[in-house]
């Protein structure tokens, strides 16, 4: 069963090992946040926003983040406590059963893009398991027109169900959450976390590893302003500090 809003099109998951799914595409931010609080998912604060408890974690868990280790990345990434190395073969079964767990569920799905700049814009698909995460996707990456979205095809893929709790003995994780990026499948799998920054810092990660190695570009996280003059200042630090 699929289902959308008025004016965008159809899209099946079933490419995606995700079946029977009832798939909400792009949604309008107030479609979902309408839908957040009918599924007594989050509540209106006194200003009308709309405020979540992400349950266990309330930020990134960095010791849980992990990449696959293949012909692509095994010489060009620095391994360690930051940078965790992953089985492609155990990647793969985990993928297998997150999207079993999708399947048959009410999911929200949004296209968008990475990257202002055309010559390296990176066009992402996000499956969510809750409309909350699909609203931050919306306002976190960049949107694209309806022409854009008629002849839209991803190249990245992120898979995002908090709901998934992964079994460490098993899966090959360090606990329950995780946060696995596959260079080879352009994939990112993010499971048993409600914060919504991992599926940023997933597409983020990706960018960092692809265009300084593939594309002799640097990118920054940071802001700028332009001054009266068109000439141009950027500042470096921690969201938020100023």
């Amino acid at each position: 069963m699929v289902s959308n809003s008025h004016d965008s099109k159809t899209i099946s998951l079933d490419k995606y090992g995700i079946k029977n799914a009832k798939v909400n595409y792009q949604l309008s931010p107030d479609e979902l946040h309408q839908e957040t609080l009918d599924k007594g998912q989050g509540v209106e604060s006194s200003t009308g926003a709309l405020a979540i408890n992400t349950g266990e974690f309330t930020g990134r868990s960095p010791r849980d983040r992990f990449i696959v280790k293949d012909d692509i990345t095994k010489d060009r990434i620095w391994w360690g406590d930051i940078n965790k190395p992953f089985d492609p073969d155990a990647f793969q079964k985990l993928y297998e059963k997150i999207t079993a767990f999708l399947s048959g569920k009410e999911v929200y799905v949004r296209d968008a893009f990475a990257c202002a700049d055309e010559n390296y814009r990176t066009n992402i698909r996000v499956v969510n398991e809750y409309p909350w995460s699909n609203l931050f996707v919306y306002n976190m990456f960049l949107r694209p027109s309806e022409s854009d979205l008629k002849d839209f095809k991803e190249d990245w893929l992120v898979v995002n169900a908090p709901g998934f709790m992964a079994d460490p003995e098993v899966d090959g994780t360090r606990q329950h959450n995780f946060a696995i990026l596959d260079f080879t499948r352009k994939t990112a799998i993010v499971g048993g976390t409600g914060y919504t920054g991992e599926i940023k810092k997933g597409i983020f990660s990706a960018l960092n590893f692809i265009l300084p190695g593939f594309n002799n570009t640097l990118p920054m996280h940071c802001s700028a302003n332009v001054g009266k003059d068109g000439d141009t200042s950027i500042f470096f630090g921690l969201s938020g500090t100023g």
